[in-house]
């Protein structure tokens, strides 16, 4: 018989219950034991709902109150020596370490934040050095088994491997010059003994340890680990099914396939390709194989006779006890139900399967290919065969003059008129600013009047022209506030903004919205992806009236704020019919539209954030020109069409840059803004490594975080900068927008900021 998997399940709860008591709690407004109780509740819903539709193989030990990576960091006592010994609780040093604490006495920065391999989730690095002294200090994975357990439902607990965890962390500042912390591994290894026969005891028959970087080149360094630590840890364990996913395996099959485990998790949603080489390698092993044919990372309904074709074929091979239907990865990056969703049309709704209905998928997959005689099987499976034909005969509609427009573009629409140097000194004359320029990313503080009046006029108790009166207020106290402390550059802070993509999705054709379809993309931040679903084009200006209102309100420069072409494909969910490559393109050429629009109506800066160029790269190299040759050039269309004067800016967060810097050279940005505070400012390694001859602003400090940078702190960080960065090209910025702080801490921040350029300037005039 062929069983049902889900590899994990959304940790936010079907109405943001998390978010909601995880910043009570951040408040004071909620105890730790009422916390507790909010995550409990989560989690049954989420466990029972899966019981219910029929998935055999439940996930336990998935759940996080902010992130499954520095869960485990906490667990396995991976805790960095600056948030001990602070006389916080066991739960405030976790959350210390997500977010940073400034309160009580106790002052410390955030540990540094990463993509979760090629997603917009972000996890917590682990920090490592020679004397890190692993021990178990909770057994998450035991707690939760026991907690499914109590509740009558049977579950298969997950785990973050071992070679993972150590290869997705950082050598610590203490450590050693070439400390690798995968040397650590003969240390680990003891405490997942521990924590697996701890499950074993408890009746745990199968475990899924979670292996995501078998998926990556590096992976073949560490051939010898992979074995070592699965010889020694699958004699004291449950079954170990050791979970691949966001690509394929390639070479490293060769050694996965003989890793002393009881079966294999592969993704083939990303990498159907893979599944017949995969068969072959494990046919004469008595591994289970375990098949993603249900997308975790896109939300269109799944093609079932697609799917029953790739499950067939492993039947057929290996029998179907040794077989398992599953979700290609964690269904975390999905939204819970589409039963929330009250606005989709019936066609839309039924284009769609949300994480439930991947569950459901998913038991059905499995119970066709056991040639279950249910008639609700077959009802199931003819009824996905009629939504598919209708999905089909919709993708094959198409705008011609959108595609037409697409056809037309030529080498030359990519290029600025003048290279930098002179693109500079026309810009200088133009916008009069000083050395060391201060600006921000782009967002202000969206406060709760700001929700409110959003909300309001949602429901329609705020005319149009009410709503506007009211952003208008905002923009200009933005601006007052900007003149105030002395900024540079200003912006007009963005309040009419939802999101930095739902936004810009809103104005264009080709997409559609959701009204409870959250995402977490890291801690307590959730977002809404919009989904392409058609041509994507530009009917009339999107950000023009706001950008020019805030302009008039000053003498000084406003910049233009856009989200790129790359980011919103990246962080919406995407067509499956039609190339990204296409879908960018079409994006690329409606932001080029809106470049031009706002400098002609007087906008002397424009820029335009891609947070999520990195994210996009593929995780094999193999497959990176591929990638860049579209992403790139969609870039420079999209900002291009302009002339010498204005300033174009671009944005980068959150991910390791130093692969594709010259990538990021190649835009041909006049001024970039790179995370940086955050990761130890490592980032200027890179700038030493390559140069860099536009100008620049590396985060001076990390937005992610309450707490507020002292004066000092950002003065030694222009400092270190300027060891290695001509000081005629460096802004002055923090890492990323304002958007998720409060005014408090942002007002006392930027006067910091502020007052560290000006030292700047007399320091190194």
């Amino acid at each position: 018989m062929v069983s049902s998997s889900v590899l994990g399940f959304p940790r936010i709860g079907a109405n943001r219950e998390v978010k909601k008591a995880v910043e009570a709690y951040w408040a004071g407004k909620l105890s730790a034991d009422e916390l507790t109780k909010a995550a409990a509740d989560v989690k049954k819903a989420s466990w029972t709902s899966l019981k219910e539709r029929g998935v055999t193989l439940i996930p336990s030990g998935d759940f996080t109150l902010y992130d499954h990576v520095l869960d485990h960091s906490a667990a396995f006592n991976a805790i960095p020596s600056r948030y001990l010994g602070k006389g916080l609780s066991p739960l405030d040093t976790y959350f210390a370490m997500g977010r940073g604490r400034q309160a009580d006495g106790v002052d410390v920065p955030a540990s540094e934040m990463k993509k979760w391999y090629d997603s917009n989730y972000h996890f917590v690095v682990p920090e490592f050095f020679e004397g890190t002294e692993f021990k178990l200090n909770f057994n998450k994975a035991l707690e939760e088994y026991r907690e499914a357990k109590d509740l009558g439902i049977e579950t298969r607990p997950v785990v973050l491997g071992p070679i993972t965890f150590l290869t997705l962390g950082k050598a610590a500042k203490e450590a050693r010059p070439g400390f690798q912390p995968i040397s650590l591994l003969p240390q680990l290894i003891p405490v997942y003994k521990q924590l697996l026969a701890a499950l074993k005891e408890a009746g745990a028959t199968s475990v899924q340890i979670d292996e995501p970087s078998l998926v990556l080149d590096s992976a073949s360094l560490y051939e010898r680990q992979f074995i070592q630590a699965y010889t020694e840890l699958a004699p004291v364990s449950p079954k170990i099914v050791v979970a691949t996913y966001y690509g394929r395996l390639d070479s490293n099959l060769s050694f996965v396939s003989k890793l002393p485990v009881a079966g294999l998790h592969i993704d083939l949603d990303r990498a159907p390709g893979q599944l017949e080489e995969v068969i072959a390698a494990v046919k004469a092993t008595n591994l289970a194989l375990s098949l993603g044919v249900v997308s975790g990372r896109n939300i269109w309904k799944t093609d079932f006779q697609a799917a029953l074709k790739l499950g067939q074929k492993a039947v057929e091979a290996l029998g179907g006890d040794r077989v398992i239907i599953a979700s290609s990865s964690s269904l975390l990056h999905t939204p819970v139900t589409l039963e929330s969703e009250k606005k989709l049309t019936h066609e839309q709704k039924d284009w769609f399967a949300f994480a439930l209905e991947k569950a459901s998928e998913i038991a059905v997959l499995a119970a066709a290919l056991s040639g279950s005689q249910d008639p609700k099987v077959a009802e199931a499976v003819e009824a996905n065969k009629a939504s598919i034909a209708k999905r089909r005969e919709f993708e094959r509609n198409s705008d011609a003059t959108v595609r037409n427009r697409v056809a037309a573009i030529t080498p030359e629409m990519l290029e600025r008129k003048s290279p930098f140097a002179v693109r500079k000194e026309v810009q200088q004359k133009r916008l009069n600013l000083p050395k060391f320029p201060t600006t921000t990313i782009g967002s202000f503080p969206q406060t709760k009047e700001i929700r409110q009046a959003r909300a309001k006029l949602n429901k329609g108790e705020l005319s149009a022209a009410e709503y506007e009166k009211f952003i208008e207020k905002e923009i200009e106290n933005v601006v007052r506030f900007q003149e105030r402390i002395g900024l540079d550059l200003l912006v007009h802070g963005e309040p009419e903004r939802n999101d930095m993509v739902q936004y810009f999705g809103e104005q264009l054709e080709g997409f559609v919205f959701t009204q409870n379809a959250w995402v977490q993309s890291y801690g307590s931040r959730y977002v809404r992806p919009p989904i392409i679903v058609s041509d994507v084009s530009r009917p009339k200006p999107i950000t023009v009236r706001w950008s020019s209102y805030a302009q008039s309100l000053t003498s000084k420069p406003m910049k233009g704020m856009l989200t790129g072409p790359v980011t919103i494909l990246n962080w919406s969910f995407p067509r499956a019919d039609v190339s990204r490559e296409l879908q960018c393109k079409q994006l690329a050429l409606a932001l080029r539209d809106e470049v031009i629009d706002l400098e002609k109506a007087g906008i002397k800066a424009v820029q335009v954030d891609e947070p999520a160029l990195r994210e996009g790269l593929p995780l094999r190299k193999a497959d990176w020109d591929a990638y860049l040759n579209w992403a790139l050039p969609s870039f420079k269309l999209a900002t291009a069409g302009v002339t010498d004067a204005l300033q174009t800016h671009s944005h980068f967060c959150y991910s390791d840059f130093n692969d594709i810097f010259p990538s990021i050279q190649a835009l041909d940005a006049d001024v970039i803004s790179i995370e940086a505070s955050k990761s130890d400012m490592k980032l200027l390694n890179t700038f030493k490594q390559y140069g860099y001859s536009n100008q620049i602003g590396p985060g001076v400090y990390d937005i992610h975080s309450p707490r507020v940078p002292s004066e000092e702190e950002i003065k030694e960080r222009l400092a270190a900068m300027l060891a290695i960065l001509p000081s005629d090209l460096l802004f002055v910025n923090p890492d990323c927008g304002l958007k998720t702080r409060g005014w408090a801490e942002t007002e006392a921040s930027l006067v910091n900021l502020v007052n560290a350029a000006r030292w700047a300037r007399q320091t190194y005039a």
